[in-house]
């Protein structure tokens, strides 16, 4: 019977987290969650088809279909 008294002691030179290390643990791991929800429901939201430039091939300052082409010379 004395083996077990002696596996009963708390050493005090031990330092555990407790429970309050676990509620700050538990309460970190919900916030991930939480942010984890709401960047997967933010993220289905963006499309991911880029629409053409209105504006590209009507300036024709070197950004349209053309740009960095030189047209045949005739003659």
């Amino acid at each position: 019977m004395t083996h077990l008294v002696t596996l009963a002691e708390i050493d005090e030179d031990k330092v555990t987290p407790g429970v309050l290390g676990f509620i700050v643990f538990a309460v970190m791991a919900l916030a991930v969650w939480g942010l984890m929800k709401s960047m997967n429901r933010h993220m289905g939201k963006v499309d991911f088809k880029e629409s053409p430039d209105p504006e590209a091939g009507v300036s024709g300052g070197g950004k349209g279909k053309t740009a960095g082409r030189t047209e045949p010379q005739q003659g």
